[in-house]
């Protein structure tokens, strides 16, 4: 049997300057690319859709030292699909791999050049949209929880934005640990969301800080995880214990630029970090660990992810539009070519 030629061009997702959800097109004409060496060649059959997404086509890290998009370039940076070709040197991957990957930029598209070591390979119990949603915020959730925050039986932990895609995972693993679990979202529905994946209780933003220390005695928790940043991280300090940990892994709600560390002392002696998932991906092995956890647990029905509704690289700007203004509930997904027969296996 003869194979397939691959094609010369492919339908992707680019941008060419920075701005709005507008600034994303989608063209017919852009070059596949041949893996170099140390790559792996895949045929993409969904990518994630994440706020990281939203911040590289708004420049956020054009001068970013640790993640490389710059414009011009194809969005995505997490995805998954089968391996067709792999680059010089690459001994551990085999052409037919199902595999996922994160904070490799390109998934927009039909075809993408991967890194092999930041490639993990997907068990059969799980499908291409699963992976391609569990991918990223699966692995964020699971070194916030196990290796930053070190949660254990006993210990407590506030989540800002409960219902989102990290959140819910957030939630799900420290109850798993044994953890009580508080959650915060914007509205009565998102707060429903974080109940129903475990939270011991919800609440709303206003006086979130007051509620938690009259729920636990007036003493706080162990661990609060903010993605929010300049909305909540001085009120994430009086939630938490003396001592206590705040984990501001997001800015969703912008950067604090006016913080004194002797606010940290003030509080009750906390700790700060602003970890990074990329310093916790850094090997082949630590990756596919993570993934194996995330994959085993969500096969294992332990760990439910909620997927918005499916769309596809025409519905991008419009998904986009809603990551932006906080109205969205679940994790988007793109089908990159919703009628292909890989697509369906």
């Amino acid at each position: 049997m003869t194979a397939t030629p691959m094609p010369r061009t492919m339908r992707a997702i680019t941008i060419d300057r920075y701005g709005g959800p507008e600034v994303a097109q989608l063209r017919s004409d852009v070059p596949v690319p041949a893996p170099a060496p140390g790559e792996v060649l895949v045929q993409v059959v969904c990518a994630g859709v994440n706020f990281m997404d939203v911040h590289t086509r708004q420049g956020k890290y054009r001068d970013s030292r640790t993640y490389p998009p710059r414009a011009p370039c194809t969005l995505g940076m997490e995805g998954a699909g089968v391996v067709l070709a792999l680059g010089e040197g690459v001994t551990h991957l085999a052409v037919g791999d199902r595999v996922a990957w994160c904070i490799a930029w390109g998934s927009y598209a039909q075809y993408a050049c991967v890194p092999a070591w930041q490639a993990a390979r997907i068990p059969e119990a799980i499908g291409f949209d699963l992976a391609a949603a569990a991918m990223f915020q699966g692995c964020t959730a699971h070194y916030l929880v196990h290796d930053v925050a070190r949660l254990a039986p006993g210990h407590s932990c506030l989540v800002h934005a409960g219902s989102g895609s990290i959140g819910q995972l957030l939630i799900q693993m420290a109850k798993r640990l044994g953890a009580t679990v508080f959650a915060t979202a914007s509205t009565p529905p998102k707060r429903a969301v974080a109940a129903q994946r475990g939270a011991d209780r919800t609440l709303a933003y206003e006086g979130f800080a007051d509620a938690v220390r009259a729920a636990t005695g007036g003493r706080g928790v162990d661990v609060v995880f903010d993605s929010l940043g300049k909305a909540t991280l001085r009120e994430s300090l009086r939630a938490a214990r003396a001592r206590g940990l705040i984990v501001n892994y997001g800015n969703v709600s912008g950067s604090v630029t006016d913080f004194d560390p002797i606010e940290l002392g003030e509080a009750g002696s906390l700790l700060l970090t602003r970890p990074r998932l990329a310093d916790h991906m850094t090997d082949a092995a630590t990756i596919q660990r993570r993934a194996d956890a995330v994959f085993w647990a969500i096969a294992a029905g332990h760990l439910s992810v909620d997927l918005a509704e499916p769309c596809t690289l025409d519905d991008v700007q419009r998904v986009h539009a809603r990551i932006e203004a906080r109205a969205q509930v679940g994790k988007s997904v793109v089908w990159i070519d919703a009628c292909d027969a890989l697509a369906r296996a």
